[in-house]
């Protein structure tokens, strides 16, 4: 029987972020999150501590990693949900969430294991398993 997208990341430990023309989050047990397309980092809702903040990254303009995607190297992650269209949402221990959007023409997201492909968002929405 196939897993779903959320029992194969749910729980996962963040081990390492890499920038470049790919976004890739390295997850613990050998598994990785490439985005492929723009996508979002945003803090927890307006609350306490101040109205939430929103970080836009763009895969292909930057080399390195930065601002709060420092926060993720050792942050679990919590809950996972995809878009009927095919997007992406990964919120992690430490208050953030990740978000990558659908696209028509790219593959914006994948998951690989450690043996290949595991999950695939196709342009136009389609998830591949």
């Amino acid at each position: 029987m196939p897993h779903s997208l959320a029992s194969v990341l749910g729980d996962r430990r963040v081990a390492c972020v890499q920038g470049g023309s790919r976004f890739v989050l390295e997850l613990s047990d050998g598994l990785a999150v490439t985005i492929g397309s723009d996508f979002r980092l945003a803090t927890a809702e307006t609350g306490a501590a101040g109205p939430a903040l929103v970080e836009h990254f763009f895969p292909g303009l930057t080399s390195e990693a930065g601002g709060g995607l420092l926060k993720l190297p050792g942050a679990r992650i919590t809950a996972v949900a995809t878009t009927p269209a095919g997007g992406l949402h990964l919120t992690f221990d430490c208050g953030l969430t990740l978000t990558v959007p659908p696209d028509t023409t790219e593959e914006p997201w994948a998951v690989t294991g450690p043996t290949g492909p595991l999950f695939t968002a196709l342009p136009g929405g389609y998830l591949t398993a």
